[in-house]
């Protein structure tokens, strides 16, 4: 039915998306041009953060898509349940309501004349 451990892997999931979150914060913005560096040297710097960045935006992605992937499994067991608590739910109403026809039939008792 449901995966015991479903919502142990969403916190999990969600822990590792937010330290992504932050590490890809810390990288800061681009770094500027500096005008006592050579252009090849500032050419370099932008590269190595856009590579750094992008590899964390990568990582952020497939975080994402584990992520996304659980809360479906996750979701389909809620379905599952609902699923079957409506079929309980259905086959108790039955009980109920054939209880009380047995209750109202009347019993004939022959009459002796």
């Amino acid at each position: 039915m449901a995966n015991i451990g479903a919502g142990e892997i969403i916190y999990d999931l969600r822990k590792k998306i937010q330290e992504i979150q932050v590490s890809l914060k810390e990288l800061g913005d681009p770094v500027g041009d500096m005008p006592e560096m050579i252009e090849t040297a500032n050419l370099l710097r932008s590269n190595d953060y856009l590579s750094k960045a992008n590899e964390k935006k990568t990582e952020l992605l497939d975080a994402y898509e584990q992520y996304s992937s659980a809360l479906e499994e996750l979701l389909l067991s809620v379905f599952d349940i609902q699923k079957d608590l409506k079929e309980i739910l259905k086959d108790q109403s039955s009980l109920i309501s054939e209880s009380p026809k047995k209750r109202l039939k009347p019993k004939t008792k022959s009459k002796k004349k």
